[in-house]
């Protein structure tokens, strides 16, 4: 008896010391040891023109399905390194990075709390108890970026650096009926740059193109559309433009403006 444990346990020690089989033909190591380069030096004094303006990115749309892709999508990537501490969390309630949240304030934006009644199956009495809920990749259907356009006159281009992302959540009742959608929290883009280039985005026609999402958002490989612009009266698009169709169309006019600025520089 005494020989037969020792064999198990070798069996079980030897068994556990395999190394897990490689679920491809090759170990892919360049998107895990990926380096961003850093931003060309910019001169406050070589901003020619400049224009702030926030985009909503819906992960719905086919150009952007990547952002929902189930084994690793956007929103975990995000969610994985604000709780581990590897990038900083700002507050919602501004998207000028000025609150940056502590663990706790962190972990009550991913999970919350319900109250709820239960029978106990002993003694089938009712009693409450406490549940953990958290937050569904899924739920998150859109995203929100803030970025700068600005024209460098060192460079002589039209060039953009994004400056923030931040995850919208939609809200409802007790009944299930859509009350408001809200941003979550916002993280500095070019703090998230590194752990970005770090994840691999998926391609549908080649799964040896690797691409990052460092690369996805600094070659523009998404779809958006404007709903705010740097303006006096600091409004969305939805606040002067009526809705609907006449948003969309108030929309592409500010981006038209935005690339009309360089090309009406130059003289032909």
């Amino acid at each position: 008896m005494k020989y037969l444990s020792l064999i198990l346990i070798t069996l079980f020690i030897t068994t556990n010391l395999i190394a897990q089989p490689l679920d491809d033909i090759v170990d892919r190591k360049l998107i895990k040891e990926r380096k961003v380069l850093a931003y060309p030096t910019l001169r406050e004094a070589d901003i020619l023109w400049e224009k702030r303006v926030w985009r909503i990115i819906d992960v719905r749309e086919k150009m952007n399905l990547p952002f929902a892709y189930p084994e690793e999508p956007l929103f975990q990537i995000l969610e994985k390194a604000a709780l581990d501490g590897q990038v900083a969390v700002y507050s919602a309630e501004s998207d000028k990075f000025e609150y940056k949240m502590n663990e706790e304030e962190i972990r009550s934006v991913f999970y919350s709390t319900d109250t709820i009644e239960i029978i106990d199956p002993v003694t089938y009495l009712p009693r409450l108890e406490i549940i953990e809920n958290v937050v569904n990749f899924e739920n998150i259907k859109r995203f929100r970026i803030k970025e700068v356009w600005f024209f460098d006159e060192n460079l002589g281009k039209l060039s953009v650096r994004i400056l923030g992302i931040a995850p919208l959540i939609e809200e409802f009742d007790d009944n299930d009926n859509f009350k408001f959608e809200r941003a979550m929290f916002w993280m500095h883009y070019p703090e998230c740059r590194q752990l970005l280039a770090q994840h691999e985005v998926v391609n549908a026609v080649n799964d040896a193109a690797l691409n990052s999402w460092e690369d996805l958002f600094e070659m523009r490989m998404f779809s958006s559309y404007i709903y705010k612009s740097s303006n006096i009266r600091d409004d969305r698009v939805m606040d002067y433009a009526g809705s609907g169709l006449d948003q969309l169309l108030e929309a592409d006019k500010i981006k038209k403006e935005i690339f009309n600025f360089e090309h009406d520089l130059w003289s032909y």
